[in-house]
């Protein structure tokens, strides 16, 4: 095992839920269903106001190669179609369902599939039809990223159980309570690449995982569990496939381009159900945690549940939180409203007291070099924020900013409490318009 260059070690909050087992949880309020979940374009409507549906019917079709299927995850009635806010802070085409209470579902397969005795096409066409995409965040459409081209032969299938993200143990439960479903669908993603090993990558604050696992991989003759240093980002992709195999990735290539393919946890779970049981993704588990709530958990909800359900079911508030985060304190970004749905890339919400980022006010950078020591991606990043406060594209892309992982380190680590992640994410996001408009010419 390698260890990736910089890094920092956040408090990790994990003891509020790591010991509370997965709740099923029913929507009370209307089901909104964002038609984009995902990287690439967003899914089409295939349903109109009025129209009856059924669990698992596909209620907006993949508007590519690179988007996904979206499923309803309540049976009942269509209400409208129209864009609602989602926790990304901007209207996004949206099916709003009426949950009529009785989850009646479309039939799913008679008998289970053996993925040893499917097709590398039919397993593919699976996972497509499911509409499965990245859960840890990413949101990459997962047929797409098992279908990688000829020039990349593939000989590790890394399982993400790193869970880095202060807070979130979403995962960690899923791996104490289904493993066998997290040995399934690794089984299922090596039937794609038989050259391939299967890694399963955990941090060491997770043993009971680890040893929960280790027995059940050693009965697959290419598949073993792999303990890693616990450091923030260790289950960002480029640190993973480093820590796992120290080949190095930029943001040129895809993991394929270097013999790997990663998914989360929550990811290969959902690939193990689709490819076996024929059932596309409807709902997920999302961490409800921090001191702003009474009772913080783990939840298995539909896909489009209002964020004031989970809330309730983590018995609300104990004192109005002066922070909501969409996910964990590092990446996730923070929320102006609660009435926002869970999406197929909602893993949790994090509920603070106190919003430490509004007592610390910024100051002029002290040039400690403390940022440039934890970067994970070996930058600069007070030179970087020179250049980003200039709206400077052409130095930011210079001093190889768009290798920027937003992890948020640098902006842990800075006494000056200076803003450094925020800005990037913005300066990346206008030097990627920049290169679009270009390319358009």
């Amino acid at each position: 095992m390698a260890v990736f260059r910089g890094g920092v070690h956040p408090f990790g909050g994990k003891d509020l839920s790591k010991n509370k087992p997965i709740t099923d949880l029913k929507p009370t309020r209307e089901i909104v269903i964002p038609t984009a979940q995902h990287i690439g374009a967003p899914a089409n409507p295939v349903v109109a106001e009025g129209d009856e549906v059924l669990i698992g019917q596909v209620i907006a079709e993949a508007g590519g190669f690179v988007s996904a299927n979206i499923h309803a995850s309540v049976s009942g009635k269509v209400k409208k179609v129209e864009p609602r806010m989602t926790s990304g802070g901007s209207p996004v085409m949206s099916i709003v369902l009426e949950d009529d209470g009785e989850y009646r579902e479309v039939p799913c397969l008679e008998e289970p599939r053996d993925p040893e005795k499917m097709s590398a096409d039919e397993i593919r066409a699976a996972i497509r039809e499911a509409g499965i995409v990245g859960m840890g965040g990413a949101g990459f459409p997962t047929h797409v990223k098992v279908t990688p081209g000829d020039d990349s032969p593939i000989d590790k299938i890394i399982v993400n159980g790193a869970e880095c993200e202060p807070y979130l143990t979403c995962d960690y439960r899923q791996m104490l309570e289904t493993p066998e479903k997290l040995i399934g669908g690794l089984k299922v993603l090596l039937a794609l690449f038989p050259d391939a090993q299967g890694i399963i990558a955990i941090e060491k604050n997770k043993m009971d995982a680890v040893e929960l696992l280790r027995p059940l991989a050693a009965k697959e003759a290419r598949m073993e569990v792999m303990p890693l240093k616990v450091k923030y980002p260790q289950g960002a992709e480029r640190q993973l496939i480093y820590s796992v195999t120290k080949r190095k990735l930029n943001s040129s290539l895809l993991p394929a381009g270097v013999g790997c393919i990663v998914q989360n946890v929550s990811t290969v779970i959902a690939i193990y159900d689709a490819v076996v049981y024929g059932k596309p993704l409807t709902s997920r588990v999302v961490t409800v945690t921090g001191d702003a709530v009474v009772s913080p958990g783990n939840f298995r909800v539909p896909i489009g549940t209002d964020f004031r359900d989970l809330i309730e079911a983590a018995g609300g508030f104990q004192t109005d939180p002066e922070k909501i985060i969409a996910g964990g304190p590092m990446m996730g970004p923070a929320l102006y409203t609660v009435e926002s749905p869970v999406t197929k890339t909602t893993s949790g919400l994090l509920c603070e007291l106190k919003d430490a980022t509004a007592i610390d006010e910024p100051t002029p950078c002290i040039h400690c070099g403390r940022c440039v020591s934890v970067c994970p991606s070996r930058l600069v990043p007070q030179k970087m924020f020179q250049a980003a406060e200039k709206f400077d594209d052409e130095a930011f892309e210079a001093l190889n900013g768009m290798e920027c992982i937003e992890c948020g380190a640098c902006s842990y680590g800075c006494p000056a409490h200076i803003r450094l992640t925020q800005a990037f994410r913005q300066a990346k996001k206008d030097v990627a318009a920049r290169r679009r408009a270009a390319a358009k010419k």
